[in-house]
């Protein structure tokens, strides 16, 4: 317990629902105690040497004398390894069995008694102890693992092993994943917990861990780029240390990266390539991104703490008046009934049909949070109780619901890893449908439970189904949430067949962009907030999450209009553009911060509504390919090293390059290009990359550069329809650029239009795929 953690638990004991955390975390406390087996003495072990091999497609089978590896490459390229049997399924992150083997991959001796696989893409060696390398064709090694070693039990009863391993990578490499960091988006020596955690209030860079954790590490070297994934949702660590170049002829030192995982299986997924290469084979393997409605790419407000229908009504007016653009209202847990999920607190919004009627005709949508914790003794309780043979709800290793403290009182936790209880709290959100909600958002879905304590969770020892292999929370607390976002998706799917769901979740796992995105949590109201914003929507994209963005102004606290106006210029070119705040913080609605920071937001929301449909072109791209809407500058050419340091900009799509302003009173900002020419967007400036440049970033605007040649579909000039902006190539050259529109609500997958652009004597010309000439283009930069 820090000195943090220490006040908060003694202020607790001074209210009803501090005296009831504190109860359940000594329940939970008990529980672990009765519920865990107690480890004692435990040996250690390693594979130990080769003793033989047998080859399989793909690859092959590797015996050594304490240790079983099986080694194979997949038709792709992606690489696994397992050991002592650990195979690619089942597993929540991988879709389906996961690819096939590459049937012209072979396994074949390699020097010094070890063996390799070689395939087109990759090669993976190991050596006669156990240790693994992935190489590029020509030989460079990108990773090696060393020899694993596990710390079993000698009692085999007290449960399964330990284990650690470690990479190296190039002396060069930068890390970067881990899913969401606020210390990102590059990963600097140090720690970071894989267990998904809610902070306890807001958080800045110096916070770790935070509610969506994953064991995706995105490294980035001179030798090329990889992706390595352990398939293992217990709890564990991963230290990093980066790597250091020797002066001179003096030698390097790697980086290096240390897993320690307090059990699972230990398996490993590398994917190798250009960036854009590894992200989509990674959105193969764990599936591709949900595509959310044009809608919910606008901008959109949140308040915890709209006091009744009749204030979500003014604020609606308010934006409609002002002339702001506004997609989507959200309404937190105050909605509730006694903060009971999937009730209505009728007095303060007696007839929510009629008000999401009404904000329908003025289109706005509206959208309701779910909380996965059920209220012990409510009518959603009783109905789970009747689910299957055992009921709904997570039990401990004696039977019993396992109880927490959460927002409405004593609380019960459904079962997410239990495909029936997901069919059940599916089809609960057809109460929330015909309330008239068209969007969800999960929260406090790590899962919380409120403690003075220790992990505010539920108790280790709480038993899981896990698909029926069945396990406890060791194993399921960092699926929890994925499974909860599984379910509210496929309910959705079921209730409402030809309308993709709008849901996104605080927690989350591998794969949780199949179900949607999410959102930054309680980034605390601050510079540093503004910076940890960036660092969780670069990061998570690199974890193949392209949908997410911050609570705009930070959660608590009440931001400077300085620093207000510069979070919403970041949001704006963001993908989830959402205000939020505290019941206790400051209001969030431009106009609260004077006239001037009104005229400026003016100009960032109409900024957003003009490149909607540039949005919606990203995000069927990220589902087509699996590359982020929101992507650092090195991602088009990860071999120049000023790129991969810069952190402070990014690449929106193709076409956009984004300074945002990240500390006050600034009014010019450095901006690192990268190769070609990048075109100032407000000035028409045309500057040359690589290099840096000092641009002017007055309070009303932030540097927003476009790439020469590149192609955007925008928002036609009358506010309606869809018009292609062109950004003149460099004389001499040609440019290009692709534009999806939207399909409309179901599930299409849109049409791909490509255009071509280039000089013709002195006019720009845009030629679509016939060769036909494209009319009505606006042509800027010349």
């Amino acid at each position: 317990m820090n000195g943090r953690d220490l006040v908060r638990a003694v202020k607790d004991i001074g209210t009803a629902r501090g005296r009831r955390a504190w109860l359940s975390a000594w329940r939970h406390r008990r529980a672990d105690a009765v519920g865990l087996p107690r480890r004692g003495a435990e040996r250690a072990r390693v594979p130990g040497l080769l003793t033989g091999t047998q080859p399989l497609p793909g690859g092959g089978v590797l015996r050594f004398a304490r240790a079983e590896l099986v080694v194979r490459v997949m038709a792709g390229g992606a690489v696994f390894w397992g050991w002592d049997g650990a195979g690619p399924v089942p597993s929540y992150a991988v879709v389906g069995r996961g690819p096939e083997p590459d049937p012209r991959a072979v396994l074949e001796p390699d020097t010094e008694g070890g063996w390799r696989v070689v395939s087109e893409r990759v090669t993976v060696a190991v050596s006669r102890n156990g240790a693994v390398e992935v190489r590029t064709p020509g030989g460079t090694v990108l990773r090696r693992e060393s020899p694993p070693r596990w710390w079993e039990p000698v009692d085999p009863r007290m449960g399964g092993a330990r284990w650690s391993v470690r990479s190296e990578v190039p002396a060069d490499a930068r890390f970067f994943g881990l899913g969401g960091r606020a210390a990102g988006p590059r990963l600097r020596d140090g720690a970071y917990r894989l267990w998904n955690t809610d902070p306890k209030g807001g958080f800045g860079p110096g916070v770790d861990p935070l509610y969506l954790t994953m064991p995706v590490q995105l490294v980035v070297a001179d030798a090329g780029t990889h992706l390595a994934f352990h398939d293992n949702s217990w709890d564990g660590r991963v230290l990093l240390r980066e790597g250091e170049e020797g002066a001179g002829s003096g030698p390097d030192r790697p980086g290096a990266s240390e897993m320690r995982m307090e059990g699972g299986p230990l398996r490993c997924w590398v994917l190798v390539g250009t960036p854009a290469r590894v992200l989509q084979g990674w959105s193969g393997l764990t599936g591709a991104a949900a595509v959310p409605p044009e809608w919910a790419l606008g901008y959109q407000h949140a308040r915890w703490g709209f006091g009744s229908a009749d204030e979500v009504r003014r604020v609606v007016a308010a934006y409609a008046a002002r002339g702001f653009s506004l997609s989507a209202v959200h309404l937190d847990i105050d909605h509730y009934d006694g903060h009971r999920a999937f009730t209505v607190d009728e007095e303060k919004f007696p007839d929510l049909p009629l008000l999401a009627r009404e904000l329908g005709e003025a289109g706005v949508r509206l959208v309701s949070i779910v909380d996965p914790a059920v209220k012990a003794g409510d009518a959603v309780h009783a109905s789970g109780r009747a689910v299957g043979a055992g009921g709904a709800f997570v039990r401990d290793a004696a039977g019993r619901e396992v109880r927490g403290e959460v927002w409405p009182g004593e609380c019960v936790y459904p079962d997410f890893t239990d495909p029936g209880v997901r069919e059940w709290w599916g089809g609960l959100y057809g109460e929330r449908l015909a309330r008239g909600f068209a969007g969800f958002w999960h929260d406090m879905n790590e899962p919380v439970s409120f403690k003075p304590f220790g992990d505010a969770t539920l108790p280790r020892s709480a038993r899981h189904v896990l698909e029926g292999a069945g396990g406890d929370h060791r194993e399921g607390h960092n699926v929890y949430a994925l499974g909860m976002a599984r379910a509210g998706w496929e309910g959705l799917v079921r209730l409402r067949p030809d309308e993709r769901p709008f849901l996104f979740s605080r927690s989350g796992w591998a794969g949780m962009q199949r179900y949607g995105g999410t959102w930054s949590g309680d980034v605390e109201t601050s510079w540093e907030g503004l910076r940890a914003s960036l660092a969780l929507v670069l990061g998570l994209g690199l974890c193949g999450v392209p949908y997410s963005g911050p609570d705009v102004g930070g959660f608590g606290g009440s931001p400077s209009p300085e620093l207000y106006v510069r979070w919403l210029q970041l949001g704006a070119y963001l993908p989830l553009f959402r205000t939020h705040s505290a019941i206790w913080a400051g209001r969030r609605e431009p106009w609260e911060f004077g006239p001037e920071a009104e005229e400026q937001a003016r100009a960032v929301l109409a900024e957003r509504e003009r490149l909607r449909p540039y949005f919606v072109t990203l995000a069927h791209l990220a589902w087509r390919t699996g590359a982020p809407y929101v992507r650092p500058l090195w991602w088009g050419a990860p071999e120049e090293r000023g790129l991969r340091d810069c952190e402070d900009a990014f690449l929106l799509g193709d076409a956009l390059l984004v300074a945002p302003v990240l500390e006050g009173g600034a009014d010019r900002r450095a901006v690192r290009l990268p190769r070609g020419r990048w075109y100032d967007t407000a000035t028409g400036a045309a500057h040359e990359g690589p290099g840096q440049i000092l641009l002017d970033a007055p309070q009303g605007r932030i540097p927003v550069l476009a790439r020469a040649g590149s192609v955007l579909a925008v928002r036609g000039a009358c506010g309606d329809g869809v018009e292609l902006e062109v950004w003149a190539p460099a004389r001499g050259r040609t440019g290009g650029g692709v534009v999806v529109r939207d399909p409309g609500p179901g599930f299409e997958a849109g049409v791909v239009e490509r255009y071509t652009v280039r000089w013709v004597g002195d006019a720009v010309v845009v030629e679509d795929e016939a060769g036909e000439v494209v009319r009505g283009v606006r042509v800027r930069g010349v």
